[in-house]
């Protein structure tokens, strides 16, 4: 009586872990590999198509595409935009995100198909190895987890020595920088990243500043979310993020190094280009300052760092993240208008708004010119009250005034 084969779903990107896992797998273990491609937007149709020719040449018994990347918007880069959100006031949070979002994607598809197991490529000294567990610890209970790169602590060599003898001949040489291309932005891995006291070559970056000059960019916002770029409205926000990324892109706008501390404990060190997240943080930044009180950019800005915190950390599932993104929300119900930018190579200014919300726009004074809302006795009143503490405590305490 023939044994029913176990099913395992291998996290399949193409590349060089995720393609010995499939095989090995298929191969030397005799499971049944569903290997799924969950796509946030990084990937190209061609690529696709790449990933699926490659999953049957390895041994899979079946490829699927997961194209997850209006959810990643929807319940992720929304609410980052939202926020503002910048990891250590730099990173837009692009890799980190993408992977919570891949995982559940995966552990959604292994769960449909009634999966023994789901597998991926991560090594043991990275934040994936946690983002894909955890995902998958909450999501398929029960369903084992088998990792091979990090449980035996394959090299590269010994990976492509594998596929090699088995008929697998693609070039997996390992390059001197890795990618990782998404709809938020390009991480790069690698190279001079491995010194700190090196900087990335104009020759690391896969896009390169073509314009010169300047250019003004305008980015329409409505409650918080973005609905025209140049004027020209965007019903579908994945294509106007696109769009952005087209026209800063050619700027070479978005570049720079990211250095934070992983999940794990240690240090880690990332160079990346991102012109859309950027550009669109900027200014949506730059209209909030315009639109919201003080104590909602204030509190705001508290819990969008904690979002992106936990974000990173793994922790997109945390209850409390359904809290935070309550409040940002109703935190956008004044945004609206047009920040409008300037464009130059490899950076931008801020220019002004458009906005019916704006608030520098009042009845009760222009700074720096006129009050229309109070007297210049009401002035010196509320100054003398504003200083009373201070009075008070230099009065008692003589010998600590300056």
């Amino acid at each position: 009586m023939e044994t029913k084969k176990k099913k395992v779903v291998v996290a399949f990107s193409g590349g060089l872990d995720t393609s010995y896992t499939v095989m090995y797998l298929a191969k030397e273990k005799g499971y049944e590999v569903y290997a799924a491609c969950a796509n946030t937007g990084g990937f190209s149709p061609e690529q696709l198509a790449t990933n699926e020719a490659n999953a049957y040449r390895l041994g899979a018994t079946k490829y699927v595409t997961l194209d997850v990347t209006r959810e990643y918007y929807e319940k992720s880069l929304k609410y980052m935009i939202y926020g503002n959100v910048l990891r250590n006031g730099t990173y837009p949070v692009s890799v980190s995100s993408e992977r919570i979002f891949q995982a559940i994607a995966i552990a959604r598809y292994a769960n449909e198909i009634g999966a023994d197991a789901i597998a991926h490529g991560s090594t043991g000294a990275g934040n994936d190895q946690i983002r894909f567990d955890m995902t998958f610890l909450v999501m398929a209970p029960g369903v084992e987890i088998i990792t091979l790169t990090r449980d035996n602590n394959l090299s590269r060599q010994e990976e492509i020595d594998y596929l090699n003898r088995n008929g697998f001949a693609a070039d997996f040489a390992k390059l001197k920088y890795s990618y990782n291309v998404g709809l938020w932005g390009t991480s790069i891995c690698g190279g001079e990243i491995l010194d700190s006291a090196q900087g990335l070559p104009e020759s690391a970056y896969l896009k390169h500043c073509e314009k010169e000059g300047t250019e003004q960019l305008r980015l329409t916002f409505e409650k918080g979310e973005l609905k025209a770029v140049n004027d020209v409205r965007y019903d579908d926000p994945i294509a106007a993020i696109q769009k952005v990324e087209e026209i800063g892109a050619a700027y070479g706008i978005g570049r720079d190094m990211h250095v934070g501390d992983t999940i794990i404990g240690i240090k880690g060190r990332v160079g990346f280009e991102a012109a859309a997240p950027m550009l669109i943080i900027g200014a949506h930044r730059f209209l909030e300052k315009y639109t919201l009180s003080k104590w909602q950019q204030y509190w705001k800005d508290q819990v969008a760092n904690w979002y992106g915190m936990f974000l990173h950390e793994s922790q997109y599932l945390e209850p409390v993240m359904r809290d935070i993104e309550a409040m940002l929300v109703s935190s956008q119900r004044n945004v609206n208008g047009t920040a409008i930018l300037e464009l130059r190579p490899l950076g931008y200014s801020t220019v002004g708004v458009e906005s019916p919300d704006d608030l520098v726009k009042n009845k009760f004074g222009e700074y720096g010119e006129t009050q229309k809302g109070w007297t210049a006795d009401d002035a010196k009143g509320f100054i003398k009250v504003s200083a009373t503490a201070l009075r008070a405590y230099y009065a008692n305490h003589k010998d600590e005034q300056i």
